[in-house]
C-alpha cells in the first residue's frame, strides 16, 4: 500500500499569498491528469496571465512522467533549509517542492497552475488566499481498465487503490470536478475554461 501524503515543515511564511490565483489539479492514478495538464499547457501557450509550476521531486527524470526538476533527498533537504521552496510535502516515499519564485508571480497577479496532491490541499488552501482545487476523475471501470493496461499491479491492488482514491475524493469538498472518462478534447476544454475563469475572477486591476 502506498504511503499517505504527509507534510514536511515549510519555511516560515508570510500571511496567505494574495494577488493572483493558485490552481491545484489533482486526481487518482488513471484519471489522465498529466495528459490534461499537457493539453492545457499547449492551449494556453503564449497567455502570460498564467504559468505552469515545475515541481522539484526526489525521483530521476525518465521522460515518461511529468517534466519535473529531479533532486536527491540530500539536495532537496538542502534546498528546503535554504528557503528555496514555497511549499513542500511528501507522498508515496517521494518529496515534492514548489519553487519559492512562484509566490512573487502570484503576488504580481498571475495564476499558478500546479500538479497537486489531494492530501496536501488543506495546507495549500491555507497558504494561497485565492485557491482553486480541480479534481480530475473518471468512472471506476475506466480507471480500472487504464490501471490494468499499465501492468504494474494485480487486480486486488488496483481495487484497493480505487477504494483509497474514492475515500480521498469524499474529502475534497468545494473542488471543481472534471470527468475525463471520454475524449481528451472534452475534459481538456473544461480544464482550460476553469483556469481562465480563475484568472478572471482574481485578476488584478491594470
Amino acid at each position: 500500500m502506498a504511503a499517505a501524503a504527509r507534510p514536511i515543515s515549510d519555511p516560515a511564511s508570510l500571511l496567505p499569498v494574495t494577488g493572483g490565483a493558485f490552481i491545484a489539479v489533482v486526481g487518482p492514478s488513471g484519471a489522465g491528469k498529466d495528459t490534461l495538464l499537457n493539453h492545457a499547457r499547449q492551449a494556453l501557450a503564449g497567455d502570460d496571465r498564467g504559468f505552469f509550476v515545475q515541481r522539484v521531486i526526489t525521483r530521476p527524470a525518465d521522460g515518461a512522467t511529468e517534466d519535473h526538476v529531479p533532486a536527491t533527498p540530500a539536495e532537496f533537504e538542502a534546498a528546503r533549509r535554504a528557503g528555496r521552496f514555497a511549499f513542500t510535502w511528501e507522498a508515496h516515499g517521494l518529496q515534492y517542492g514548489l519553487p519559492i519564485e512562484i509566490d512573487a508571480r502570484i503576488r504580481a497577479g498571475r495564476t499558478a497552475i500546479c500538479n497537486g496532491s489531494r492530501a496536501a490541499l488543506s495546507r495549500l488552501q491555507s497558504r494561497y488566499a485565492h485557491f482553486v482545487a480541480i479534481n480530475v476523475t473518471a468512472r471506476r471501470e475506466v480507471l480500472a481498465n487504464r490501471l490494468a493496461a499499465r501492468g504494474r499491479e494485480s487486480r486486488e491492488e488496483i481495487l484497493e487503490r480505487l477504494d483509497r482514491s474514492a475515500a480521498l475524493d469524499k474529502s475534497l469538498y468545494g473542488a471543481l470536478e472534471i470527468d475525463n472518462s471520454g475524449a481528451i478534447e472534452i475534459a481538456g476544454a473544461a480544464l482550460v475554461a476553469a483556469i481562465k475563469a480563475a484568472g478572471r475572477k482574481w485578476a488584478q486591476p491594470s
